[in-house]
């Protein structure tokens, strides 16, 4: 019958098993525990509890009322989201100095006499958060219910005094902070009004904004203006053109002549000079050069025209003639005229023209500077802007922290007194011993699960299907009660004890042979006839599974060799009882040539021989793997019906494998709680690598207690009964011979 397999989800025979597994050390646990719980319940003592109601709230509703400070100084808050001003406001309460003052107004003692201390009176004290209200639950208890109600009113008592004081002090702080301050920023407004008073002198400010639109104005219209200058000046540079064109001659030339015929003496001295030349022309036509009259007038000449060159000289600056004479006719008196004229308006259109450009210029000027200008005021302004709300604000905070700092309001009003319940607060004795046995099971359960999880072994069929799931369960072998005797001073286990042969109608004898059954229908068409016998670790039972499975086939009448092929730790000469033996040869004498194997063999039971280790040889591969050893085994199918190599373990040496290839298959042995599931993979994937040719597995040493679904919970009637008839037969045959 295969084990059936259960879904993890609802696997609770599962979890079962792993509390019955570990029963030992988690039911001394949870022992402790609920002896603990009837220690508790026996020595408790009555209780009273006493409760008060504090009411807190977010902000000093008065103090809010009066001045904003109040509302800044008096607001309880929270820093953490995750937490509330509550949570704060109940650590504040459980605080050493409140819960110091308690101790020391109340006087409050111990059973001794002495003085409590801080965390006896805060192991009774109870700070709790009535759900959906900003209300804070105070409760205390004690033996004596005067006390625990007095500890209460105290409790709330110096809270709401601590927190009157609390805010006092931070308005206090305020203030001494603001009167510090408030010097400062006046400095500080004074002078950012002081710079930019300095700054408005300097640059002549009056409203920027009133000027920036004025001096826009002031350049269009000095545009416009300039516009209209050099259009009359284009005009009138036309008109003295054309002047100096009919004239040939310059505006300063004509001027010179004007002001020449103007001047009197010139004019005098020019008519005597002419006269004088008119007179000279006369004479030379009677005269020669050299007589004296005509001497006597160019003398007189010379002298008018030094007079002449004199007063010419103090006319116009210099004592050059200008070209044209220094007479003109009416005509050219009059153009000499219009072009003075011209060259008049002409100098006064230019010099116009030149102030214009030159107050453009300086608007200009002005205008690329007022941006600039216009920042720094806004900065300065600003300045002053902030200082000034700085001040204004200091001045108005400080007349409100003084009046919050002279109030007597907080954040919290008692709206229930303490109130002693009428029943003791210690629980009943029966519900200490319960809730001591529920905290026992869960240590149970814990300690069970812990201890599971500590130890890696595979320990049931189910897991090891799970890993070797490619091979066939031959066998179940269940777990037989250990058989000890009496050796000297102690006692020591039985190691010869062998189910088949010493209890041939036990369950486990059933379990060998119903192995050897299996066997047979492994491969219908060849023969088995020569098979290993190992294990993936140490311990796993596999010599006594080798010894069991070759008496459950020798009583079948078959011929059956057990080689003990185990050449490091053989145990098959403990198991047949072969110690006493003087020198005995085997397996590793044999395959050396230093004995025959019809010597070496032992006959310990009809049908079954044993061919023990020998001497352990320093290379045990070597030998299992040589062409001796495979010329044996050919040896030993001639004679026997059955061969049975008990090899080492898989994990630690390659013999069980080197041996396989001159035999018919590996016969695998697994032992619950003997290997880990890292070992068992290790091994699965040694016998893939190596193409190993697995005959099964069989479980060894099963306790069917720790399996949810084995069927030797029902073979357990069949072993009962059986047991039971030959108990009766063997008093039958007591009683025959009694009568004989």
């Amino acid at each position: 019958m295969e084990p059936q397999d259960y879904p993890e989800d609802i696997d609770f025979i599962k979890y079962w098993l792993i509390l019955k597994r570990h029963w030992l050390p988690a039911a001394g646990v949870a022992c402790i525990a609920i002896m603990f719980s009837l220690y508790s319940a026996i020595n408790s003592e009555k209780t009273y509890g006493a409760f008060g109601k504090l009411r807190l709230k977010k902000l000093s509703t008065t103090s809010a009322l009066v001045t904003d400070a109040g509302e800044k100084i008096s607001t309880l808050d929270s820093l953490d989201a995750k937490n509330t001003p509550i949570d704060t406001e109940a650590e504040v309460i459980r605080s050493a100095p409140i819960i110091e003052r308690v101790i020391k107004e109340l006087n409050l003692k111990d059973k001794d006499g002495e003085t409590i201390g801080y965390e006896d009176l805060l192991k009774s004290l109870g700070v709790s958060l009535i759900r959906g209200t900003d209300i804070l639950g105070i409760s205390y208890e004690s033996p004596d219910p005067k006390e625990a109600e007095a500890v209460v009113n105290k409790v709330m008592e110096l809270y709401i005094e601590n927190n009157i004081l609390v805010n006092r002090s931070e308005a206090a702080a305020a203030r001494k902070f603001i009167s510090s301050q408030l010097p400062k920023q006046e400095q500080e407004l004074q002078a950012a009004e002081a710079e930019l008073r300095d700054f408005k002198e300097k640059y002549n400010i009056v409203n920027l904004e009133e000027e920036i639109l004025s001096v826009v104005g002031t350049i269009e219209a000095l545009d416009n203006k300039i516009e209209e200058i050099q259009a009359a000046l284009e005009k009138v540079n036309g008109q003295v053109l054309e002047m100096r064109q009919k004239m040939n001659t310059t505006s300063e030339e004509a001027l010179a002549r004007s002001s020449l015929m103007a001047s009197s003496g010139v004019q005098q001295v020019l008519a005597k000079l002419e006269t004088i030349e008119d007179q000279l022309a006369v004479l030379r036509t009677r005269f020669l050069d050299t007589s004296p009259e005509i001497m006597a007038l160019e003398n007189e000449k010379a002298a008018l025209k030094v007079i002449l060159d004199e007063r010419v000289r103090k006319t116009i600056g210099t004592q050059e003639l200008p070209p044209g004479g220094l007479q003109n006719g009416s005509l050219e008196q009059t153009l000499v005229q219009q072009l003075i004229t011209y060259e008049t308006e002409q100098e006064g259109l230019i010099s116009q023209l030149k102030s214009l450009e030159a107050a453009r210029k300086k608007q200009t000027e002005r205008a690329l500077l007022l941006p600039q200008l216009e920042q720094t005021q806004r900065k300065l302004t600003r300045q002053v802007t902030s200082s000034q709300t700085t001040y204004e604000i200091l001045s108005t905070r400080l007349q409100q922290v003084r009046i919050a700092e002279n109030q007597n309001v907080g954040n919290a009003q008692i709206i229930s007194q303490a109130v002693i319940g009428k029943d003791p607060v210690s629980g009943s004795k029966k519900t200490v011993v319960i809730g001591g046995v529920v905290v026992g099971v869960m240590l149970y359960v814990i300690i069970s699960f812990l201890l599971e999880l500590m130890d890696p072994s595979i320990k049931t069929i189910k897991e090891i299907r799970t890993l070797f799931s490619r091979y066939t369960l031959l066998a179940i072998i269940p777990a037989a009660k250990k058989k000890m005797r009496w050796s000297g001073m102690k006692f020591e286990r039985i190691t010869s004890y062998l189910p088949v042969k010493d209890e041939p109608h036990s369950l486990i004898s059933e379990s060998y042979r119903m192995l050897q059954a299996n066997l047979n229908f492994i491969s219908p068409d060849q023969e088995l006839k020569v098979i290993v016998v190992t294990s993936i670790g140490a311990k796993e039972g596999k010599s006594k599974v080798s010894a069991n499975l070759a008496l459950a086939i020798s009583q079948l009448g078959k011929r059956v060799l057990v080689i003990d092929a185990d050449l490091r730790q053989p145990r098959q000469h403990h198991i047949w009882d072969l110690t006493h033996e003087l020198n005995p040869k085997g397996l590793s004498d044999v395959i050396v040539n230093q004995a025959e194997w019809e010597w070496a063999v032992r006959t310990v039971m009809p049908n079954l021989d044993v061919l023990p280790s020998g001497a352990i040889p320093p290379n045990s591969l070597a030998l299992v793997g040589s062409k001796r050893m495979n010329f044996l085994m050919e040896e030993f199918r001639k004679h026997y019906d059955f061969v049975i190599c008990d090899t080492p373990s898989l994990l630690l040496v390659a013999d069980a494998l080197t041996l396989s290839k001159f035999t018919d298959g590996i016969l695998l042995v697994i032992r619950p709680g003997t290997i880990d599931t890292v070992s068992a993979t290790a091994a699965r994937e040694q016998l893939v690598k190596s193409s190993q040719t697995v005959l099964g597995i069989v479980v060894n040493d099963l306790e069917s207690n720790n399996e949810p679904d084995s069927y030797f919970h029902h073979a357990k009637v069949y072993s009962n009964h059986d047991k039971s008839s030959q108990k009766r037969l063997a008093l039958k045959n007591k009683r025959f011979k009694a009568m004989k």
